[in-house]
Formats: structure tokens, sequence, C-alpha cells
């Protein structure tokens, strides 16, 4: 299984035989665990069961292994039909408390995005199913592969009878899918309690960019959403009646969300780019070094086209350059069928993708100036709404901390080459919130292939990439305690 840059000796042999002779195990646990229907984005009480229940199995499973685990009451969720429902518990684990030793803390999630076989699953969604050495099932990749990757990694070492080479902390949700609720207020609270002798974060819920090279992503984009809303009045009208005498609020909105982005991709709000770090000379040579694939990318993508010929341009646009998305339209008719309707009200919605350096509040100004200007221009009698509903950072790490060299080591002695330095163009927003309250080092330390398909209909881990990182895990705990 393993393809080392040197032959392991000593406990890296050991760690790395027990892992291949006990796969099957690995895996059956993973089994387990994909059959609970964990999916916290549907707001339904027999959800909520399930993600208590798989709280409970995460949390057996760390105190089987000696660890000391708090579950952290997060509350209820108030909806906006005015029920509640129980957010589940946070786990907060450790083990080792060796003050000469180093304390990394890994987060990870347990529930995931919904999924029903009818959806367009070809083998049912929460029955782990092998397919040409490719594990399908709900939250394999996301996350509950990675999050059984740590905790099976501490097992090793406790099999083998083992100190583990580091002090391990675990912050565990149920929540992430739905936004993390309660899990920013309990960092605060616990800054100087549970994180107080915290040294690294590691997080695992990202994506390598290639099919065989492993990666650290050392930077995730921001996001800021939008709602625009047009309005005439709450009722919707005929179109044979009032069709022609009216400013109709869709033609209206259609022509704010038009005048966002243009087909090449470029953001046409006015000011947008201005406070875009440049590219420097350095940063290209990592764009380079990438292992990527166009033409294969493209055809996993199931694209015709991309917007950009070069692997650097394509990587710069995902990664570090901002970019706007149209999502969708409320209040308009989308059913089968013909109806000649006038929505009364619509609401558009987008979000724009911040990097360093942008502002949040920067680019909201300039959207609702934009929007502004594009409204008055059409001289209409309706009336039109801005409002940002989400705002939230970009994150950059330090590469040159020991946290990462460690992981660079690690990478390169289990899969025998240098890991892709990556960035994520999507946002998590938990490494900021960490980054900012703890003040420590974090790294992303993705588990999972470019073909992973997390949130799709064909979410997999690779058999052979599940058993290499529970190495991975393993191995950079023991290169991770080295302080200096």
């Amino acid at each position: 299984m393993f393809s080392p840059s040197s032959p392991p000796t000593g406990l890296l042999e050991k760690v790395f035989q027990y892992i291949d002779l006990h796969q099957d195990e690995f895996v059956q646990t993973l089994k387990e665990w994909v059959a609970v229907e964990s999916d916290s984005v549907q707001p339904v009480l027999h959800l909520r069961r399930e993600l208590l229940r798989m709280t409970g199995l995460a949390a057996d499973r760390l105190r089987n292994l000696g660890a000391h685990v708090d579950l952290v009451d997060a509350g209820f969720q108030q909806l906006p039909d005015g029920q509640s429902l129980p957010i589940p518990p946070i786990i907060l684990a450790e083990l080792g408390n060796d003050p000469k030793k180093p304390t990394v803390c890994f987060y990870g999630h347990l529930d995931v995005q919904p999924a029903r076989q009818e959806d367009g699953w070809v083998t049912d969604p929460h029955t782990l199913t092998e397919v040409d050495g490719k594990l399908y099932g709900r939250g394999t990749t996301d996350n509950k592969g990675p999050v059984l990757a740590w905790i099976n990694a501490v097992s090793t070492f406790r099999a083998l009878d083992e100190d583990l080479p580091v002090n391990v902390k675990f912050v565990i949700e149920g929540m992430e899918e739905a936004g993390s609720l309660a899990l920013e207020e309990l960092v605060q609270k616990e800054k100087a309690g549970f994180f107080s002798s915290v040294d690294y974060i590691v997080i695992s819920d990202n994506l390598w960019i290639s099919r065989r090279t492993p990666a650290l992503t050392c930077g995730t984009r921001g996001n800021s959403y939008f709602m625009v809303e047009v309005k005439c009045r709450d009722q919707d009208f005929h179109s044979g009646t009032f069709g022609g005498i009216l400013n109709e609020p869709m033609a209206d909105l259609v022509a704010l969300l038009g005048s966002l982005v243009d087909s090449s991709g470029r953001i046409l709000i006015p000011g947008i780019y201005d406070h875009v770090a440049p590219v420097t000379e350095e940063e290209k040579r990592t764009y380079e070094a990438i292992d990527l694939d166009l033409e294969e990318y493209r055809n996993s993508s199931q694209v015709k086209k991309f917007l950009f010929h070069t692997k650097e341009e394509l990587l710069m646009h995902l990664w570090r350059y901002p970019s706007l998305s149209i999502h969708g339209i409320e209040g308009a008719f989308h059913e089968p069928g013909a109806k000649t309707v006038i929505p009364g009200r619509v609401i558009g919605k987008f979000s724009i993708r911040l990097v360093p350096h942008m502002n949040i509040s920067v680019v909201e100004k300039q959207v609702k100036q934009h929007l502004d200007y594009i409204f008055s221009k059409r001289n209409s009698s309706n009336q039109m709404t801005v409002s940002m509903t989400l705002g939230l950072h970009p994150w950059v790490a330090n590469i040159r901390d020991n946290q990462y060299l460690a992981a660079k080591r690690a990478i390169k002695t289990v899969f025998g080459t240098e890991p892709d330095m990556i960035r994520d163009g999507s946002t998590i927003p938990i490494a900021k919130i960490f980054q900012d309250t703890i003040q420590k080092s974090v790294m992303m330390l993705p588990l999972g292939a470019v073909d992973d398909g997390e949130h799709s209909q064909k979410e997999k881990i690779n058999s052979c990439i599940f058993g290499l990182s529970l190495a991975w895990t393993s191995i950079f705990m023991l290169f991770a305690s080295h302080r200096s």
C-alpha cells in the first residue's frame, strides 16, 4: 500500500504494518457510520435523533480509546415556523496532557448533506458500497471518513501499546452543513479553557486538486451572500390582464442580475477588484508546480469548456481572484408546464467569493451602489431592496510554520512525493474563527481526491486513500512532536 521515500524502520514500520493488516476493520466502522442518516440540513426531528445517535457513536469510540470526553450542550435551533429542534452536542475530547509534548487539535463534523437513492444515486447512499476500489456512501469523504482516519490513527498507537507522540484533542460537531450552529460561541468560551494548551489545529474537510497527488490547503476564499428584492405588490398578476401596462418585477430583476458579471466571468461592479492582493512571482511558481491535467479535470467535471485555457489561469481564478455566482430566483414560477403569470415580487440570490485583501463592508457598499445605479436607469415604479445576509472572511495560512513542515514530511514518507500546496475556492469559516480566536497555527490537511464528489450523488472515498490517510495522520503526529 505504501510508497515511502525511504524504507520505514522501527515505529513507522509497525504503524504501516498494523494499518495494512486492519484495513477491513477500519472500513467496517466507516460502513456503520455511513448507515446513520445524520442529515443536519433538513430540520426534522427524526433526523436530529440520528444526529444525536451519530454523536454518541463517535463519543463512545473516543472513550474506548481512553479519551476524556465532554458532550457540550449546544441548545436548540429555533425554526421560522416556531418549532425548535435540539442541536447535537459538540464533542470536546482529549488524550494526554504531557506539557513536554505539543498538542494537536483536530476539527471535524459528523453531519452530512441530504441523500436519497431516487435523487440519482446508483447505490443506497447510506449503505457503504465498494465498486472498483471506491467506497460509495454519504459522508465517506465529507466528513465521516476523515474523522475516522484521525480516530483510527490514535487507535493504532493504542493497539501497538505505543505512547502517543503528541497530546491530541478533538472538536467534533454535528451541524457544519447547517452553518455550525453554536460552534463559534463555544470556541470563544473555551479559548482560555479547552483550547489554552493547543499548539496546532488541523482541519480535514476538503479535497486534493488531483486524483493522484496529495495536497495541503493553505487558503480559502470568503463569501458574501446577497438578496435583491424587486416588488410591485404581494400578489401575482395575470399576464393577459396586466402585461404591457406595468414595470414587471422579473424584468427588473433579470436586468439587475445581468449587470453583475460578464460572459468571461469578470465581475462588473465598479471597484470590486481594487483591494485584491497582487500576485507575486513566488505565488506564480506555486501554481506551475501543481499537478493538474486540464483535460482530465474538464472531463471529470463534465464541463464542455472552461473560461481559461492554462492551468495557472484556471487555478488563480478558482483560488485567488473573486468570483460572482447567481444562485436563483425566489417567487418566480418554476414548475413544469406553462403558467401565464407575472410575479408581483421576486428575490434574486447571488454571492461573491472574497479573497485577500477585500473588505466585507466595502464590498457590501459597492454592490448596493451598483444595483441602485442600474435600477435607477430603468425608471421603474417598483421597489428594490438589497441586503447582504452572509459575510465570511477569506483565510490564509503560514505554510512555513512547523505543522506544515511536519505535514509535508509525513506526505513524503507515506506517498513518496511532495504535496501540492493548494487553496480552496470555497469557504470553511471555522478556519478563520480558530485562527482569529485561538491565534495558533491552523492547517487544512485534505484526505480525499478531487473526484470524491462531496455533496453529490456519487460521494466516495478511494479505499486505498482511506488506508493511506490513517498512515498519513499517524506519521504527521510523529513529525509534529518536534516543536522546532
